[in-house]
């Protein structure tokens, strides 16, 4: 009988049948756990690694929060769009990185090597973190395959701090991706910023007071207009919303955006040219009642929508949207 845990059990990669929202074997949305990727449209791959925090750690266990808060939205046609995501794509859970803390020098090339491995093979990568430093290796893989990428980094904070070579630090390697060429600052955007930095190495920086000001619809629309063509790389620290709607994170900011907003924001980049997404910095031990969580893989389950349309995928909203 073709019920329960899926993601042992399904035949195949768009396989998709009921659930107990509540049991079952969990990956995210559902999805076969594979290590084989051939015709694989999208690998979810989780980042365990947080040693490069600066305040509350705990988002190593990022990943198998948002899986566990990924159950309800695997259930039901995708909203808005209202197309069955699993049609038009082939989505597997590639399970974890392995990234050893005890030897940190080397994380990044450990990193870096298993998302380029991933990327070899023609999938694109949706991965979840983790502390936001493990986007520096992400960017690293994304650039040699892409050449230099759009950042768009949904953030409360820069992450330009004053760098050194050999730094593990969530809030310096921005700036050190840019500096290294593997963004291009000209194309790339920060959104919801709402701490201070000497410096925006370039980037075009849409702080959160702006956007509650000017709305979600104008940070969509200078986003877009920047990026152009370019190869666009969605880094999406959850700090990025505002407390009240991801407290469990390690660095905290008041002023961020609400989870709509959010929302909204992600799914005005439809039409970009997406090829990569990060969903960092959610440290379960400080939320409450899944609400990160749960906001985290409603984002990662969007930007998929994304790659669907892309794809082909036909809305069929109900409502007015």
């Amino acid at each position: 009988m073709d019920r329960g845990d899926q993601a042992f059990r399904a035949p195949d990669n768009r396989a998709h049948w009921p659930e107990m929202t509540y049991g079952g074997a969990v990956s995210f949305l559902r999805r076969r756990y594979a290590r084989d990727l051939a015709g694989v449209d999208v690998a979810v791959w989780g980042v365990p690694y947080d040693a490069s925090v600066t305040y509350r750690p705990g988002c190593r266990l990022g990943p198998r929060a948002i899986r566990a808060a990924s159950v309800q939205i695997a259930e039901l046609n995708a909203f808005p769009f209202g197309f069955d995501l699993f049609e038009a794509l082939s989505v597997v859970d590639y399970g974890d990185a392995y990234v050893d803390p005890h030897h940190p020098a080397t994380v990044v090339a450990d990193i870096e090597a298993q998302a380029a491995e991933i990327l070899a093979t023609g999938a694109r990568l949706l991965s979840l973190g983790g502390d936001h430093f493990v986007a520096y290796p992400l960017l690293r893989a994304h650039a040699a395959k892409h050449g230099p990428l759009a950042l768009v980094q949904v953030d409360a904070h820069g992450d330009l701090w004053p760098d050194d070579p050999g730094r593990m630090d969530h809030g310096t390697m921005m700036g050190r991706a840019i500096r290294e060429g593997i963004v291009d600052a000209a194309k790339s955007t920060q959104v919801g910023i709402r701490t201070f930095h000497d410096t925006t190495e370039g980037l075009q920086v849409l702080t959160a007071p702006w956007i509650h000001r000017e709305g979600i619809g104008a940070a969509i629309e200078a986003v877009r207009a920047r990026a152009g063509d370019a190869p666009v790389y969605l880094s999406f620290d959850i700090d990025g919303l505002d407390p009240a709607f991801a407290p469990g994170t390690g660095t905290p900011v008041p002023g961020g955006l609400a989870s709509w907003q959010a929302l909204e924001f992600v799914r005005g980049l439809a039409g970009l040219n997406l090829v990569g997404m990060d969903l960092v910095e959610v440290s379960p031990p400080f939320d409450h009642a899944e609400i990160t969580a749960i906001a985290a893989a409603h984002l990662a389950h969007d930007w998929l929508c994304l790659i669907a349309l892309a794809a082909g995928a036909a809305p069929r909203p109900v409502g007015r949207l």
